[in-house]
């Protein structure tokens, strides 16, 4: 089994973490649906996301990719053709989730089969309304996990209310929607990210959002285009809290996506003390990219739930590492989510951070941390075959007396293969 053994320290000087992964997923995905040419650059060539490459290729799409440059070639949806074998979507829930949207309308039979983690996740959060909207979708567990076989053909268009604040689920009807004779609308109780709605209007499609409502027509044209993918913030988030809870860094974040509906882990370090400042540089598009300083401060416990939650439910592992060096008890809640991704998360972030000496209990729907300022344990650890469990370990390391170990820590590579790499250089 392999191993990494990491020591404390503090994070000083500058990194650049790799792109976006719900960009680079959802930028494959419109490109192929697109007609014409399209070039990507910055990509993140983690596994979820060469999961939706391979997707696309199975259904007939040119896509070459250059280390982190891609380009897709493709005559548009209309093009795109049976596949001959199942696709293997390996471990990513965007690229199923999203994926079952655009399958539901094209004239194919398509089956999706997973690795055991995504076997196991509950798909019925995108089946029952691809469903009410005509497509027909057969699977284990009264058709809502994986393998999954889809028949797809001419959907109607709905107006659907999110039962869950989930941007996947939105995206994956929007996306349905484009197969429709109609107008399809979404309508999101909490506003969710929003990195599909920005991308359909690079690539020509109309979107348009009244209140809580985002609705797109279908049968529209679909051109390639330029895109670059920026920083994923969700990766950042890591050595933003890595700095934040040592005394003595200093760390500047360049690069870094900055989109209002993925900044809650800043409002979050904002409002626990941090000394942070965000300075956006440009523009891609409609996509905001700039940079984030970071110096270590002493910091104050907070409650989070309800209308934060959406703009940082990826950040949680994280953030409840950042909780056990605050003065207080941290609240956060309105988060069963977690308990459906690559692994129970409040089960194994509870866990892990029990057994490093965090005072913490894990709830139906979240977690109750109390600060301490008495040093983290050292020891061996478990990434759960998710990578974000193991960036927070790796990043507790830095409060460790003892030496941490992590197994596994090849998990990381699926949205940060630079991450120990970097970690390194930044570590003093």
């Amino acid at each position: 089994m392999k191993t990494v053994q990491l020591h404390n320290g503090t994070l000083t000087g500058e990194v650049r973490v790799p792109g976006d992964k719900s960009i680079s997923h959802r930028s494959v995905m419109l490109g192929a649906l697109a007609k014409g040419t399209t070039t990507i650059s910055n990509f993140l060539t983690g596994a979820d996301c060469l999961s939706t490459i391979e997707a696309f290729r199975a259904l007939g799409v040119d896509i070459a990719v250059e280390g982190q440059d891609v380009t897709i070639e493709s005559g548009g949806f209309h093009e795109l053709v049976e596949p001959k074998h199942p696709i293997d979507l390996g471990n990513s829930g965007t690229t199923t989730r999203l994926l079952l949207g655009i399958l539901a309308g094209l004239p194919h039979h398509v089956v999706l089969y997973g690795d055991a983690s995504l076997t196991k996740r509950p798909m019925n959060r995108v089946t029952v309304p691809l469903r009410e909207m005509g497509a027909r979708i057969d699977g284990r567990d009264h058709g809502d996990k994986l393998p999954l076989s889809i028949r797809g053909g001419q959907l109607t268009p709905m107006t659907y209310t999110l039962p869950v604040n989930s941007a996947q689920v939105k995206s994956s009807i929007l996306l349905a929607g484009l197969f429709t004779k109609g107008t399809t609308t979404v309508v999101e109780p909490v506003p969710t990210r929003d990195h599909t709605e920005r991308m359909l209007k690079a690539f020509g499609v109309e979107v348009n959002r009244e209140g809580n409502d985002i609705s797109v027509v279908g049968n529209q044209e679909m051109s390639g285009t330029k895109l670059e993918v920026p920083g994923d913030i969700s990766s950042a988030a890591f050595f933003l809290v890595g700095a934040a809870m040592t005394d003595g860094s200093d760390l500047t974040i360049r690069d870094v996506g900055l989109n209002p509906t993925r900044t809650g882990i800043v409002d979050v370090l904002e409002r626990m003390g941090a000394s942070i400042n965000v300075t956006t540089t440009r523009y891609i598009g409609d996509e905001a990219i700039g940079d984030i300083q970071i110096k270590g401060s002493r910091l104050k416990a907070v409650t989070i739930g309800g209308d934060d939650i959406p703009a940082l439910i990826d950040e949680l592992p994280i953030i409840a590492l950042l909780a056990s060096q605050a003065e207080g008890e941290t609240v956060i809640k309105d988060a069963e989510e977690l308990r459906w991704k690559e692994t129970d998360r409040i089960e194994a972030v509870v866990q892990t951070l029990s057994k490093m000496g965090v005072h913490i209990k894990g709830t139906s729907d979240g977690m109750v941390i109390n600060g301490s300022e008495e040093p983290l344990k050292g020891g061996t650890f478990e990434t759960y075959h998710d990578h974000r469990m193991g960036m927070m370990i790796a990043m507790a390391s830095l409060l460790t007396e003892d030496p941490v170990h992590i197994q596994n820590p090849e998990v990381i590579d699926v949205s940060f293969p630079t991450f120990f790499n970097d970690l390194e250089s930044l570590t003093n």
